[in-house]
């Protein structure tokens, strides 16, 4: 597909590389001259120095045919604008970044008015992320397909986990009163991999299940891990993320305290957010942390926007030994060295705003095929959990899974069946209109047919 991105910053020029390497003729848009110097260089695209919201710029970029407009710059308005104009010049659908909480409320007529296929908050989805990992504090993410039947949950092992030093396919003859759960991926030293029946977990791996939130709920509850409720959570930064985040902690019962530096700010917050104990003071400062009853949270969540700030109070939290800590950092290729930390629980935004845009432009590259529906990278990006919707015609309709070829390191982790959540076998088959999610070593794979054929 023809797809332009207008911004080459963190989120456009991540975007760029993906779609590129995925074969896709990517046009990158940016009035910054040396920003496109380096993205030429780096990446296989065309740039165009310009304004991406002016009618001359878009049609040198090829609106007028592109299949895709992602407008990702600093400003919503521009974002919006980009799109508007794209669509007037007959690009099929836009995609715009917009981040203002005061375009909240009105951002169904906008985009039906702007013809604004799809908006995407980077703020707002990683408020959602944090609150569903404070909501199981035992986890280190998690991710849903099937309309929300199904999650995916990554946790640590432990050394005392039942299920450790056994090949799984003797944890559930051993283990009877383990719930079955399927191990989608195991990340262990960097490395990924996609583990058979032979396959031993040992202490410290990263480890992917995947089931019905009733069984994972279970599960875990087995290996004594969700004994956690989160009740006091205390914030450091008062920027958007914290502000989507204490309204929707607050709204589930939990008592939110958040630090922020800004006097202007941290007024603000206290009027637009009366159920949070907000703190005018350096949030840094392990003495404030402290004289707030740091050691008293059940959770810490590290906001700032330095890394390097969420990094040392999130390893303070740790040694204070609050229960769960998640730190927000943008710099994934770390995430190996920050877990050594004891930092599990990493949220970067620009990765999870990628996702989201990814999963999109992939369902429109794939539309009359098996389509990805939902799409997450897992294991800092080392191996992606898909959603597909089979059809009818599809060749492997019907035919038990052991007769099938599967594409190496891929695994047919769930089948999801009229609401019934099926953790396959060889015997098991996959029928039309199934929700089938595909965990993979691999990014690119946009069709079924290419992890399983006859």
């Amino acid at each position: 597909m023809r797809i332009i991105v207008v911004g080459d910053g963190k989120v456009g020029h991540t975007l760029a590389e993906n779609l590129a390497s995925e074969a896709h003729d990517v046009v990158v848009v940016d009035r910054n001259e040396e920003k496109l110097r380096r993205c030429e260089e780096t990446l296989d695209v065309m740039c165009v120095r310009g304004n991406g919201a002016t009618v001359a710029t878009l049609t040198e970029a090829g609106a007028e045919k592109a299949d895709i407009l992602i407008a990702t710059t600093a400003s919503d308005e521009t974002n919006m604008l980009c799109c508007l104009i794209a669509k007037k010049l007959g690009t099929d659908y836009t995609i715009a970044r917009v981040r203002d909480p005061e375009y909240n409320n009105s951002l169904n007529m906008l985009q039906r008015e702007l013809g604004i296929d799809l908006t995407t908050n980077p703020e707002r989805g990683t408020a959602s992320e944090i609150a569903r990992l404070l909501r199981f504090p035992f986890a280190s993410n998690i991710d849903t397909f099937a309309k929300g039947r199904v999650e995916v949950v990554e946790f640590r092992a432990h050394e005392n986990d039942a299920m450790v030093g056994l090949p799984l396919h003797q944890v559930n003859k051993k283990l009877r009163n383990l719930p079955q759960v399927l191990y989608a991926a195991v990340e262990r030293g960097g490395q990924v991999f996609i583990p058979n029946g032979n396959f031993v977990i040992h202490p410290e791996d990263r480890v992917f299940v995947a089931a019905d939130m009733v069984t994972i709920t279970a599960y875990f509850r087995a290996l004594g891990k969700n004994t956690l409720k989160v009740k006091n959570v205390m914030l450091l930064g008062g920027g958007r993320i914290s502000y989507y985040l204490a309204r929707m902690l607050t709204q589930m019962g939990i008592h939110v305290s958040m630090t922020e530096i800004d006097p202007k700010k941290a007024s603000f917050l206290s009027e637009e957010l009366p159920d949070v104990n907000v703190i005018f003071g350096d949030g840094t400062d392990q003495e404030l942390l402290d004289q707030e009853g740091l050691n008293q949270m059940d959770a810490f969540v590290a906001l700032s926007n330095r890394d390097e700030e969420n990094l040392m109070t999130g390893m303070y939290a740790v040694k204070k030994g609050v229960p769960k800590v998640i730190v927000k950092n943008s710099h994934l290729a770390y995430a190996d060295v920050i877990s050594d930390m004891g930092l599990d629980c990493i949220i970067s935004p620009k990765d999870i705003t990628c996702s989201n845009i990814l999963r999109y432009v992939r369902a429109r590259d794939n539309a009359t095929g098996t389509k990805v529906e939902r799409l997450y990278k897992l294991v800092g990006g080392k191996a992606e959990a898909m959603e597909f919707i089979p059809r009818a015609n599809d060749p492997y309709i019907g035919i038990p899974l052991k007769d099938l070829k599967v594409r190496p390191g891929t695994l047919i982790a769930v089948i999801v069946r009229k609401g019934q959540v099926i953790v396959p076998f060889g015997n098991d088959h996959i029928e039309a209109g199934d929700s089938v999610v595909v965990v993979a070593c691999e990014s690119g794979i946009a069709d079924l047919n290419e992890v399983i054929r006859k």
